[in-house]
């Protein structure tokens, strides 16, 4: 079964978006299809992102508490890479989700993220949303 880190950046995009792209990878999580990898950097980032004011057009303050305490009790929680290596991208803040699927043996990273999407030569599996789900439908 693939081992797969999803970029904050998807994992609200599922929450705010139920009908796009991101919620039927997460649904594919739920189903069994991939085993979801987070760590607790990821989620506190995932925290903060769900705190903006804007995301409460979407969802209440306690319905992201709900999601993120669901990824934290069912994905597989690995431990922060202990040292994040030096800048791959041109956002040093995106640089702990290529270390933490290194340590963590992840598949790939699925992403939204132009800085992380433009690398020219990613030190790791790097894929759009879509792709990741064409992927799965090939499984």
């Amino acid at each position: 079964m693939p081992r797969v880190v999803l970029d904050p950046n998807v994992l609200v995009s599922a929450l705010i978006s139920p009908l796009g792209t991101p919620a039927a990878i997460l649904s594919r999580w739920i189903e069994g299809w991939f085993d979801l990898v987070v760590s607790p950097a990821l989620l506190a980032e995932l925290e903060r992102a769900l705190a903006y004011t804007k995301i409460g057009r979407y969802a209440t303050r306690e319905d992201c508490a709900r999601y993120v305490e669901h990824l934290r009790s069912n994905a597989t929680l690995a431990e922060d890479p202990a040292a994040v290596p030096p800048a791959v991208t041109d956002d040093p803040g995106d640089d702990y989700l290529i270390a933490l699927v290194r340590t963590a043996e992840v598949d790939a990273l699925v992403t939204g993220d132009a800085h992380l999407l433009g690398l020219t030569d990613p030190p790791v599996r790097v894929v759009r949303p879509q792709q990741f789900l064409s992927l799965l439908d090939r499984l």
